[in-house]
């Protein structure tokens, strides 16, 4: 039986145009950064010959090696200490079945209602008492906190749909709580920790504003700081900071192609009810 139908034409055609337009950033992206400051600008802005030699250049003088470098240390922290964290919290959370869990499941989930920017004097005063500033350490607390209530959510929301079976035979053979957990849970927990990990390793490596204020000027600066040392006060180095922020996304690039179905996994069954 032919299930290939006109509507099924229709939505395919409708869904290649749209990622035909969300491509067209990511052209442009590309057509400056490869700028020839000589050449004839055609298609989407490419000129021809393409200038490869802006990359080497913006990653020369931006030290964007050191700064991937340490993107990846700060970034890979913060997610395991957010799955660790999250994962155990909201164990605990759900299997709990005292009056004391539900009042703090609510109040981790108050952290969704409060922005960060409100603590960002505070925090830059207590930091700064605690001699963390220029410490990538301030950064790494900052963003694993700010993450921990949307991740708590979804573990919670994953776990409270998984059956106790396994854990609780477990339980019965001797096991102690944090036993089971590590060896019966946290194995069945890999789509949700794909999940909880890609989206927070993306939204760590972009942050932008927590290393601005806590690691300027310093070693221990960010792939996105890189970028932002080719703008100036008055113009900007359009092509090198296109470069510059072009071989900055390819590490979380590569790891958010390598773990995307483990997105899809954990919002089809974390959210799930």
């Amino acid at each position: 039986m032919n299930r290939y139908t006109w509507r099924t034409l229709s939505l395919e055609s409708v869904l290649i145009a749209f990622a035909v337009i969300f491509m067209v950033p990511m052209l442009v992206l590309i057509a400056v950064a490869l700028r020839d400051p000589n050449g004839v600008p055609g298609f989407l802005g490419f000129t021809w010959p393409l200038n490869f030699g802006n990359l080497v250049t913006a990653w020369n003088e931006s030290r964007m090696g050191a700064s991937i470098i340490n993107s990846i240390w700060i970034t890979a922290t913060c997610v395991v200490l957010i799955i660790g964290i999250a994962s155990t919290a909201a164990y605990t959370i759900t299997r709990r079945t005292q009056r004391w869990s539900r009042w703090v499941f609510t109040l981790f989930l108050l952290g969704f209602l409060f922005p960060g920017q409100l603590a960002l004097l505070p925090l830059y005063l207590t930091f700064s008492k605690l001699g963390l500033v220029g410490n990538p350490i301030a950064v790494i607390i900052i963003d694993v906190a700010g993450f921990l209530p949307f991740a708590i959510f979804l573990y919670a929301q994953f776990l409270r749909d998984l059956p106790r079976d396994y854990e609780e035979a477990a339980l019965i053979d001797g096991a102690r709580p944090f036993r089971a957990f590590w060896s019966i849970v946290l194995p069945l927990l890999r789509p949700v920790n794909g999940t909880v990990g890609i989206l927070s390793a993306l939204a760590i490596w972009n942050d932008f504003l927590h290393p601005l204020l806590y690691l300027s000027g310093g070693s221990s600066r960010t792939a996105p700081l890189s970028v932002y040392a080719f703008v100036g006060e008055y113009s900007a180095n359009w092509p090198l900071v296109f470069s510059a922020l072009l071989t900055s996304i390819f590490p979380i690039l590569i790891a958010y192609f390598l773990m995307q179905r483990f997105i899809m996994q954990g919002f089809a069954t974390g959210l799930k009810g």
